[in-house]
């Protein structure tokens, strides 16, 4: 009877001090966001729903655009310059992305806006975002109802495959001159791997020893 108390008295400690951990994680989080958030502009696209079709054209409807916005701005745009872009061709996007969809089969209506949104921690390439408010571009395909794609517009950081791919040095640069650089290693650094060796795991198996039948001698 008193394994078991101390067994769930080490899960109930064991929970709250995860709950605890995870809440101050992300007020850290939260508060290195408010910092870098001046100076990105990221890029999100909902799909009209979470259907096969809606989640591929979503993509296809991402990759048209980008490439639009980044041969239209040029390489050395910046954050300023893409946000005036976004503003003063927003209609023209919203009809060039209207007309691919057309061809594609679609009748969805696309609508573009800059916006302020709560993101979570996204990892792109070799550097990771925290969760927080972001001013983005946002791009609703149809209700936009389905699951989201993100990236970071500005500095350029949209990748197709962001899991796998490796940011630019000259992002890096733009990222490494606008913030502080303390900010800056936090983005760059790697997660540690942590080993916990947790007393929940000794009582469990001490309580599976206990309970082993004892081997009967043969008759």
């Amino acid at each position: 009877m008193k394994q078991k108390r101390d067994l769930f008295l080490c899960i109930t400690c064991l929970l709250l001090a995860l709950l605890f951990s995870m809440a101050e994680g992300r007020s850290t989080d939260e508060a290195l966001a408010a910092r870098i958030a001046p100076e990105i502009l990221r890029f999100h696209v909902l799909a009209n729903s979470d259907s096969t079709d809606d989640q591929n054209l979503k993509l296809k409807v991402r990759t048209m655009l980008l490439n639009t916005i980044y041969e239209e701005m040029g390489e050395n745009a910046s954050l300023e310059e893409t946000k005036t872009y976004v503003r003063s061709h927003k209609a023209r996007l919203e009809e060039k992305a209207e007309m691919y969809m057309r061809t594609l089969g679609y009748d969805y209506p696309a609508h573009m806006e800059l916006t302020n949104t709560y993101f979570p921690t996204k990892t792109y390439g070799d550097m990771v975002f925290p969760c927080g408010n972001y001013e983005a571009v946002r791009v609703k395909i149809g209700e936009g109802k389905g699951r989201n794609w993100w990236c970071v517009l500005y500095p350029p950081l949209c990748f197709v495959d962001s899991s796998y791919a490796v940011v630019p040095d000259t992002s890096k640069e733009i990222l490494r001159e606008s913030i502080d650089a303390s900010d800056y290693k936090k983005l760059n650094k790697e997660s540690p791997k942590i080993h916990i060796r947790l007393k929940v795991v000794d009582l469990l198996k001490k309580d599976k020893k206990d309970k082993k039948p004892i081997a009967q001698n043969p008759r």
